[in-house]
């Protein structure tokens, strides 16, 4: 995206509006239909080829919610179709999984990525809906081409995120100038790269947060940037909490 030496817009600002022009499909439930808005206002502001929601259910797996299209529903059915893909590996870890290229770096899902291959998907972007220590579900974004996703791109999808949560929790806390409050609070973003650290290493909370400490001191970090880089993708490396990485 370019901005031709502007300041780039606010994401959530631009998140809303595209929500606020996207149609849903007349048959939906009026979740459904909020869920579907979503979806097709963050292929329309992303430039995607598609999007889908999955939801969580009571048996701890995800289903699909909401679809731009056809063609994305078919997409989404994949990962239940094969039992593996990017949107199952985020749910679980808690964490974006942004696959830019699945003929490079699809091996690790070969069902999966033979199957989007057939369905002409180059690049799959899956980011868990996460509110401190609660996964929801996954937002997924398709590409028929290779995206490695900008920074600007990367803000801009976190904040349809932040509309497909405030979508499900029914939560709207609107500004006087079109925005919303953030949903989560910086207690709550420790409390989710804890979770994060706990899958990541196989610890209990408790642990996890020893690790954190460890790490911010011995890098000189707040814990709240050390937490925004764990969300963002940041593993920390192996050892013992406390000593030095």
């Amino acid at each position: 995206m370019s901005y031709d030496g502007a300041p780039p817009p606010d994401p959530a600002v631009t998140a809303r509006r595209a929500f606020a022009a996207a149609a849903a499909d007349d048959d939906l439930t009026d979740t459904s239909a909020a869920l579907q808005r979503v979806c097709r206002g963050a292929v329309e502001a992303l430039t995607m080829a598609g999007c889908a929601i999955h939801l969580a259910g009571s048996d701890g797996t995800t289903g699909l919610a909401a679809s731009s299209d056809g063609w994305s529903t078919e997409v989404a059915d994949l990962a239940f179709a094969t039992g593996e893909g990017p949107r199952i590996d985020a749910f679980a870890r808690r964490r974006p999984v942004l696959v830019g290229n699945l003929g490079a770096d699809g091996r690790r899902w070969p069902g999966f990525a033979q199957g989007a291959g057939q369905l002409a998907v180059t690049a799959v972007l899956s980011f868990p809906l996460v509110v401190g220590g609660l996964a929801l579900g996954v937002l997924e974004l398709y590409s028929r081409e290779v995206h490695v996703l900008q920074d600007d791109e990367a803000a801009l999808a976190l904040a349809f995120v932040d509309l497909a949560i405030r979508t499900v929790l029914g939560d709207e806390v609107v500004r006087d100038d079109g925005t919303w409050e953030p949903l989560v609070d910086p207690r709550a973003e420790v409390h989710q790269a804890q979770g994060m650290v706990m899958v990541d290493f196989g610890v209990n909370l408790a642990e996890a947060l020893v690790r954190m400490r460890a790490h911010a001191f011995a890098q000189g970090l707040p814990l709240i940037e050390l937490a925004h880089a764990i969300i963002g993708g940041l593993v920390l490396p192996p050892g013992k909490p406390g000593t030095r990485p």
